[in-house]
């Protein structure tokens, strides 16, 4: 199975980079896993509604240029699909016994996903009616992963 994470702006902080690369390092025993960061456009404090849609858009852009035609797209949403652990094991068996083996993760920048994203997504999914910053979200997302391999390979995991 091939899972990509694509995701807008780099990581700075030592201690998020040491997280992906120990679930990096433990999903390897169950994908192959692929992380693409895309360039982050900077935001003013005070944008306007156009000026956001139109980083949006450049953002989007950006990420769509990875997105291929055979990748089954879940994008990152406050307003998706809250699943359980399981859940999202059990979607993810699920696609790949559909023969949907190749799955992008999309996170947005910090004003989310432009529209042209949100319309090529597959299925939404959301953590939480909260807001966490998208360099955190990578590593929950990963480690959320790993957990599904570990649920779906029927293998112990911290409950």
């Amino acid at each position: 199975m091939q899972i990509t994470l694509l995701s807008v702006g780099k990581i700075k902080e030592k201690y998020l980079k040491d997280a992906i690369a120990e679930y990096t390092k433990r999903l390897s025993k169950y994908c192959k896993l692929t992380i693409i960061e895309v360039a982050d456009e900077k935001t003013p404090d005070i944008a306007s509604t156009a000026a956001e849609e139109g980083i949006r858009g450049k953002e989007g852009q950006r990420l769509l240029k990875y997105i291929k035609d055979d990748m089954y797209v879940i994008t990152l949403e406050i307003k998706g699909n809250m699943l359980t652990s399981e859940e999202l094991a059990e979607k993810i068996e699920h696609l790949c016994i559909q023969g949907k083996s190749n799955i992008a993760f999309v996170i947005g920048g910090s004003i989310g996903l432009s529209k042209e994203v949100l319309k090529r997504a597959d299925f939404a999914l959301s953590f939480s009616k909260m807001t966490f910053p998208h360099q955190l979200m990578r590593v929950v997302l990963l480690e959320q992963i790993y957990r599904s391999f570990r649920i779906i390979n029927r293998e112990p995991y911290h409950k």
